[in-house]
């Protein structure tokens, strides 16, 4: 089976961009380390910077699924709900 990969399409509340930034910046190394993370990027749109997107690619949903039920996960979640205006999830798999 494939790698699960997630994109993760945020759009910060225009008062909030630089302290919600700060917050997705901080948990990216720890997500990076932890097991069945292939790889876990941050991007911000260079024309709107209220609009942030998450790459990142798991070895299975299981363990990305370990990942969303970390604590840090969790705290992360609690810290950014009164910055974000919208985000959407994508959970998609690589077919070529």
């Amino acid at each position: 089976m494939p790698h699960l990969t997630i994109v993760v399409d945020v759009h910060a509340k225009p008062d909030q961009v630089e302290p919600l930034k700060a917050e997705l910046r901080r948990v990216v190394p720890l997500i990076r380390q932890e097991n069945g993370c292939i790889d876990y990027y941050l991007h911000q749109d260079n024309s709107d910077p209220t609009r942030f997107l998450v790459y990142e690619n798991w070895e299975s949903y299981e363990l990305w699924q370990v990942h969303m039920n970390r604590s840090h996960v969790q705290e992360h979640g609690e810290a950014t709900a009164d910055k974000i205006a919208e985000c959407t999830r994508y959970e998609m798999s690589q077919i070529a």
